[in-house]
């Protein structure tokens, strides 16, 4: 049903001249779908608090209820069309009177750890793009067909909800800011193991898979106390975004997820210089999967002890600085950073190795990040004391990675059962830091197991890989033509 409804969604988005892309289709999506999930949460806790003889105050006036604008019934429950707004009425209305009304809740909330506050931000952010008002109607109807009552329900929704993150991703226009492919985020939060009441952290939160994920591992780690939801809830989830968008996806994300009132900051972390941060701004985790490539100015490398202009490693060093002595790190980097010989990269994986104990390094195949060809490792490392050996995995897959053959959980199964103990295998090897060179630090992978490949290969094994990679480049001609 949620998968249906996104799509006609999308077909009448597209006939609207103020949505050109699948990030509009997102965005607008976004605010209408959180708007609905706030009237089913506030009948939820209506009712709670009706069986246990309290009264509930809304969160929203009776005019800019759901019911009221959006969805009113008649006596049947059907959608009444002799009250329901539509055309320029709908739109004026929505423009002019719903989004001051809601963006004035930044001002008035309590404290910005609450939904109200989050509700204030997100419509500071936001605008409405859609220009007609019978295809805003269209939308809102089929939204309120949704429910987000049962856990099952909720479950499905947010799972759709990442499913458009990634098509998102997909299109292009820096996708690869917002998605990063959920068995690898799950993989990381096993390994980085995070415990309740840990404070978790992500400075380039983007679509807070990172965060997402953290919250459903912990929910089901044990039986949880009402001193762990609340713990859960309101002090565990911290993050940043600088981008307006993906700031809006990541709390959308995490309320869809039974987070309410997300810790999340909009601004730019690179623009915070290091120095300025204290025991009590660190965290206990950080997971995370930083831009990379970009070129940042030399006012925010003036934040940074090691100059540079890869935002990848401005990014790296903000995570030592903030973790806590003791506090455990994923990081997703380019693995160009392993070997690279400019002074940056050399110092930075100095600063690693002596200040912190880097000891997994998983290396990556190319097209884990979809329509990014570039090759990644992830970090796992703990802060505090000096890496003395690092224990490698290299992911060897018999099959090309791309869109339209992501990478799975099964695909990660071995490194994270290796992991426990750090065994070796055909994939896996240790190496001890004395025999890393001094001078430059290279933490190049070398598998010492891996049988060098033949030169010559069979003819089958090429026309089976140009085939695979025609396959590749047809969707790839396709998805360029559709975004045409």
């Amino acid at each position: 049903m949620f998968e249906q409804t996104f799509k006609n969604i999308d077909d009448i988005l597209h006939k609207d001249a103020g949505c050109s892309s699948e990030l509009d289709y997102v965005e607008q999506t976004s605010w209408i779908l959180f708007l609905k999930y706030l009237d089913d949460l506030e009948k939820d806790k209506k009712t709670a608090a009706e069986l246990t003889g309290k009264i509930y105050s809304n969160i929203i006036a009776g005019e800019f209820q759901w019911n009221v604008w959006a969805a009113p019934k008649d006596a049947n429950g059907k959608l009444d069309h002799h009250i329901a707004m539509n055309g320029d009425d709908l739109i004026d209305f929505v423009n002019i009177q719903l989004f001051p009304y809601l963006k004035k809740f930044k001002t008035s909330a309590e404290s910005a750890d609450t939904i109200e506050y989050k509700i204030g931000e997100i419509f500071s952010e936001l605008k409405n793009r859609i220009q007609s008002g019978y295809n805003l109607r269209e939308v809102i109807n089929r939204i309120d067909e949704l429910r987000f009552r049962t856990h099952s329900e909720k479950h499905e929704m947010s799972h759709l909800y990442e499913a458009k993150i990634q098509n998102m991703g997909n299109a292009g226009r820096n996708g690869g800011e917002y998605y990063t492919p959920r068995p690898l985020i799950k993989t990381m939060v096993r390994v980085v193991a995070p415990k309740i009441g840990d404070k978790i952290y992500d400075g380039a939160n983007g679509s807070a898979g990172f965060q997402c994920e953290s919250y459903e591992y912990l929910r089901q780690s044990k039986k949880l106390s009402t001193g762990d939801i609340v713990t859960l809830q309101k002090n565990t989830f911290y993050g940043k975004e600088k981008k307006s968008l993906a700031y809006i996806i990541g709390i959308m994300n995490m309320i869809l997820h039974g987070i309410e009132a997300p810790n999340i900051i909009h601004t730019n972390t690179l623009a915070e210089n290091i120095a300025d941060i204290q025991e009590k701004d660190r965290y206990d985790v950080v997971l995370t999967n930083p831009p990379f490539g970009g070129k940042e100015r030399a006012e925010v490398q003036q934040n940074f002890p090691i100059k540079t202009g890869e935002t990848a490693f401005l990014f790296l060093q903000h995570f030592i600085k903030i973790l806590k002595a003791g506090g455990k790190a994923g990081i997703v980097i380019k693995n160009t950073f392993l070997s690279n010989t400019d002074n940056a990269s050399v110092s930075l994986r100095k600063l690693l190795l002596e200040s912190c104990d880097l000891h997994t390094v998983l290396d990556l195949p190319g097209g884990v990040f979809s329509g990014a060809g570039v090759k990644t490792v992830v970090l796992f490392f703990e802060k505090g004391k000096p890496t003395k050996k690092v224990w490698y995995y290299q992911l060897n897959l018999e099959r090309n990675l791309g869109k339209t053959n992501p990478l799975n959980e099964s695909d990660l199964a071995e490194f994270v059962e290796l992991q426990k103990n750090k065994k070796e295998s055909e994939n896996s090897w240790t190496i001890d830091i004395k025999d890393v060179d001094q001078n430059t630090f290279d933490l190049s992978v070398k598998n010492p197991n891996k049988k060098e490949e033949a030169a010559l290969r069979e003819p089958k094994e090429i026309l089976k890989e140009i085939k695979l990679l025609d396959k590749e480049s047809e969707e790839i001609l396709k998805t360029i033509k559709d975004l045409i």
